[in-house]
C-alpha cells in the first residue's frame, strides 16, 4: 500500500518518488514532495480560488496579460498569435479561467496556463 499522496492533476494513485520530486507515470505531472507535505500541514482555504499564469503569477479581475502560445480558435480559421496583448480580463468558473474581448477575434474564453501577467 502506498502512503504517496495522489496526483494533483489527474488524481491517479500511481505516484512514485523520483528524487525530491513526486512524479504520476499517468499524466506525467511532476511536483515536490516538499510542497505537497507543507499543503497537506496547511489548513485548507477558505474557498477563494486563485488563478494563476503560466508564470505563477496570481491573476485578478481587470488585469492585462500576454498570450504565450499561438492559440487555434476553435470553430474558425483565427489564430491568436504570441505576444497578443488582452486587457481587461474577467475571472470565470469552469475549464477556461479567463473571459475576454480580443481585438480582430472578438470574445472568448482562455485558460490561463496560456497566458502572462503584464
Amino acid at each position: 500500500m502506498s502512503t504517496l499522496p495522489p496526483c494533483p492533476q489527474c488524481q491517479s494513485a500511481y505516484t512514485y518518488e523520483d528524487g525530491a520530486q513526486l512524479v504520476c507515470p499517468e499524466c506525467g505531472h511532476e511536483w515536490s514532495a516538499q510542497a505537497d507535505a507543507s499543503a497537506a500541514a496547511s489548513p485548507p482555504d477558505d474557498g477563494a480560488r486563485v488563478v494563476r499564469d503560466a508564470v505563477g503569477n496570481v491573476l485578478q479581475d481587470g488585469d492585462t496579460v500576454t498570450v504565450v502560445k499561438d492559440l487555434k480558435v476553435k470553430g474558425s480559421s483565427l489564430v491568436v498569435k504570441v505576444g497578443t496583448k488582452v486587457k481587461n480580463i474577467r475571472l470565470a468558473e469552469g475549464d477556461h479561467d479567463i473571459d475576454c474581448r480580443i481585438d480582430g477575434v472578438g470574445a472568448m474564453g482562455l485558460k490561463s496556463e496560456f497566458v502572462k501577467k503584464v
